[in-house]
């Protein structure tokens, strides 16, 4: 609708104006002529008449004026009329030729002008919209109508966005005019809400292929279920570890229906206890033997994620673990010394029943506790400088007194030996406390009696002056020596501390009752008490025999990986070697039901005999252990410039992704059925770290199935001199009768003492038992009381050792006694220093029947020597 134009108004004011002035002219004139007062005076009637002529004039050119305006105005109007519906037109071209929808509101928001896009889309749903419309009424019969299925309204976006009922997408866009109106502009987004739709569909598609993918490389079973109860994503690992078939499993099962086909239980979040999330997890033991950790996780829409995984391996290292930490409760708490371990904040986190007697209650336990809590505040205030000795790495060995649970005043002697992680911190310290009291009131018997004896020399020798002084000088110089020596005594001893750490103390104090307890049940094995107390005294045996083996490869271990144990590499002959390996292990395969082969080589190689031994019989303890049925091979093959020694086995063999792992410490492969063993899994790690000592490499082939070959490579070597056996060699039991031979034992364990005499007295010998050589003195004359052969210990109390005293022995005899020297110590040193003697060396724990051997093997030498 146009608007009326200002000009016409004024031209319609403007006429109106003239008529009123003509109709004033027009009235005046009349008057004129009417009055009759203006008749007698003609003169003023003329006057008067020329001056409405000349106002009749000026109104008139005055009308003239306005009316030349007029003309000029409508002139103006017409032109402005022609101008601005030319304007109108054009706009009405250019609002078509707009490809959106349009729409124009005035300042009251009533519609003006719209273009035919915009009223197409009413046409297809049969309304109308006219103008004066408003735009309240224009959305709210675009709802009623059906024009507008859906609205969306994004506030980041520029406009709302509409679904019209033939399926187009429209994008409303609003503009306010400079008159307060309003322009609206609707985009047909269409194509382009098509293409964002089916990008969208696209990247959820790659998502959820990316998902299963990410699914089916998960080494965990993983399923997916919605809330209906279906499951919606599921791997192949999920399958194999419940038992369900592939074909079973589809989206349109519920997942409660298909478990039950399977033996494992479902777990879903609805099954948990309220305020228990710890129920969300479940171990499950499959009938296979295999262990699997069942998880669930809820989800936001109701649904739930479930994961499987195999945790066999973890659960049997766990149980090892627990075995391996019983047995070695079982050890400590059987040692005559107070042994603890306690963390970085001084809290004692384990202890044996003898530290747990000390220093515990009987309401109480010592374990989790501070130290602080544990000790007198005096002798905590006295041990925690050295505490922090051990926690900045330093081990640490001192002695004072101390009062016991009953008031007793002790003297002990305590090792703080700092414990290691894989980055070199200090995360705790062993301690190992023992009573020293007895030595050390014998060591002040000692010097108190020292004391007197030289305040009795200075009287008698009162009289001596110039010889006093010559003493007192030696004296004086002596003690500088003895300082100088205990000097290098203690270097030594800390240096040798610092090396060893924890294990001296561990390989002699606890083979020491070990080696009783062996001596002893070997004393009852010769015994009969009749079949129920000879089968428990070989239980007892063989309880032993677990102990020794668990014990001496602990021990064996931390000895490697300190490196306590240095190769001592010469050239021998493998015959003896491989004769007393395959003599011993062929009994031990007979008792198993399985034929021991074995191929003789005589070969010279460059190793060490003890320890080459020590690889050949883990390879072969572990092929009589794992063979159910069948034979075992002990054999050489020569290579160019090396000797390749072999164990063969038609055992189950090993799966060729696990032959790496079967090196690793704790680590076992036991096939499936095989009945379970009490080894460590440290048998193949001691092999590998003794064959990287050695240089010697180690390799192994197998087939799963028909068996497995573990071999060791050794180089050729050249025998420069003929040297003694090393070593006993190894005699039938009853080739030479021990009856009558007369056998001197010195030991500072009673116990062993007593387990030794009971032994060899069992076998017929004549035996005296002493702790020192003062001891055996007491009991004989030591140059002329007859006797065949001394059994000694190297370690002995009040700082003595079995070669001295065996050299004290021999000093006094005419002719040297034949010795056989027992030791707890593996170190080359020591080995060299009693081969140099001429004696025999036998380790802790002595094995009975090795000891017998070398009995008679000495006894028949010796005799046969005299005859």
């Amino acid at each position: 609708m146009d608007e009326r134009d200002p000009r016409d108004e004024r031209i319609e004011a403007l006429e109106l104006e003239n008529a009123r002035l003509r109709s004033i002219r027009d009235a005046l004139i009349t008057r004129v002529e009417a009055s009759p007062d203006h008749k007698p005076q003609p003169y003023a009637a003329f006057e008067h008449s020329v001056i409405l002529a000349e106002q009749v004039r000026e109104r008139t050119e005055a009308l003239n004026i306005a009316m030349g305006d007029l003309k000029s105005s409508n002139k103006a109007l017409s032109k402005a009329r022609n101008e601005a519906e030319t304007t109108r037109l054009r706009l009405i071209d250019a609002i078509e030729s707009i490809a959106d929808g349009f729409v124009l509101f005035d300042h009251q928001h009533r519609l003006i002008q719209t273009n035919s896009r915009f009223r197409s889309y009413w046409s297809t749903a049969g309304e109308a919209i006219d103008p004066g419309t408003s735009i309240s009424d224009v959305k709210a019969r675009a709802f009623t109508s059906g024009l507008i299925v859906e609205e969306h309204n994004d506030p980041a976006s520029e406009g709302s966005v509409f679904l019209l009922s033939n399926g187009r997408w429209v994008q409303m866009t609003e503009r306010p005019t400079r008159e307060g109106g309003l322009v609206v502009l609707y985009s047909d987004i269409t194509d382009i809400k098509n293409s964002e739709t089916a990008r969208r569909e696209q990247a959820l598609a790659e998502k959820s292929r990316l998902l299963q993918t990410t699914v089916d490389n998960l080494s965990q079973g993983v399923v997916l279920v919605n809330g209906g109860g279906y499951p919606e994503i599921w791997n192949d690992r999920f399958l194999s570890l419940t038992g369900l078939s592939r074909a079973l499993v589809a989206t349109d099962r519920v997942l409660t229906q298909l478990m039950t086909t399977s033996d494992v239980p479902l777990l879903t979040p609805t099954s948990l206890s309220p305020g228990k999330p710890q129920d969300g997890e479940q171990i499950h033991h499959r009938p296979d033997g295999s262990v699997i950790e069942i998880k669930t996780h809820p989800m936001p829409d109701g649904g739930f994620v479930n994961t499987y995984t195999d945790i066999t391996e973890q659960y049997r290292y766990a149980e090892t673990l627990k075995e391996s930490e019983r047995w070695v409760r079982v050890v400590t708490d059987h040692v005559p010394a107070l042994i603890a371990y306690v963390g970085a904040d001084l809290t004692v986190q384990f202890c044996n029943k003898v530290y747990e007697a000390w220093y515990g209650t009987d309401y109480e336990s010592v374990l989790g506790s501070s130290l602080a809590d544990i000790h007198e505040p005096a002798l905590y205030a006295r041990l925690l400088p050295r505490m922090l000795e051990a926690l900045a790495g330093k081990s640490v060995t001192f002695e004072f007194e101390e009062t016991n649970a009953l008031g007793e005043e002790r003297y002990m002697l305590r090792s703080y030996v700092p414990n290691t992680d894989s980055q070199g911190a200090v995360v705790g310290f062993f301690v190992m406390v023992r009573d020293i009291t007895d030595r050390r009131r014998t060591a002040l018997a000692l010097q108190q009696a020292y004391d007197n004896l030289e305040r009795r020399v200075t009287e008698r020798t009162s009289a001596l002056t110039d010889l006093n002084d010559q003493l007192r000088q030696e004296i004086d110089e002596r003690a500088a020596v003895e300082a100088r020596m205990r000097e290098a005594k203690l270097e030594a001893e800390r240096a040798n501390l610092s090396k060893t750490k924890f294990l001296a103390a561990v390989s002699h104090d606890l083979l020491q009752p070990l080696n009783a307890a062996r001596l002893f049940t070997s004393s009852l094995l010769e015994q009969s008490f009749g079949p129920k107390a000879e089968s428990l005294v070989r239980s007892v045996s063989t309880s032993l025999d677990d102990v020794e083996n668990l014990l001496g490869t602990l021990v064996d271990i931390s000895k490697l990986d300190a490196g306590v144990i240095k190769p001592d590499v010469t050239a021998f002959d493998l015959r003896d070697l491989l004769n007393n390996i395959a003599r011993e292990f062929r009994q031990m395969a007979s008792a198993e039901g399985l034929e021991l082969a074995f191929i003789p080589c005589s070969a010279v190689v460059e190793s060490d005999s003890q320890l080459l031994a020590r690889i050949l019989r883990n390879f072969l303890t572990n092929a009589i252990r794992y063979t159910g049925k069948g034979r075992i091979v002990l054999g050489c093959r020569r290579l160019p410039g090396r000797i390749l020694m072999q164990v063969w086995d038609t055992g189950p063999g090993i799966p060729q992704d696990k032959l790496a792992e079967i090196f690793l410490e704790f680590k076992r492969i036991r096939p499936a059925g095989s009945p379970p063993d009490k080894g460590l899994g440290l048998g193949l790690a001691i092999v590998d770290k003794i064959a990287r000592m050695l240089g010697h490499p180690v390799t192994v082939d197998s087939i799963e199935g028909k068996g497995s070959v573990f071999a060791v490579e050794v180089p050729l070597g050249v025998l420069k001199t003929q040297r003694p056996q090393q070593g006993v060699a190894m005699t039938p039991k009853h080739q030479y009768d021990l009856q009558g031979a007369r056998i001197w034992v010195v030991d500072n364990d009673r116990s062993i003492c007593s387990g030794m005499q009971t032994l060899l007295e069992g076998w017929g010998c004549e035996v005296v038992t002493a702790v020192s050589l003062a001891d055996l003195e007491a009991q004989v004359e030591l140059a002329s009381t007859d006797v065949e052969v001394i059994l000694a210990d190297y370690h002995l109390d009040n700082d003595e050792n079995g070669v001295d005293v065996v050299t004290a022995i021999n000093r006094q005899r005419p002719q040297p006694l034949p010795v056989l020297m027992i030791t707890a110590n593996y170190s080359n040193e020591l080995k060299r220093h009693i081969r140099g003697q001429g004696y025999v060396l036998m380790n802790k724990p002595v094995k009975p029947l090795k000891l017998r051997s070398a009995l008679n093997h000495m006894l028949q030498r010796d005799r046969t020597a005299e005859s």
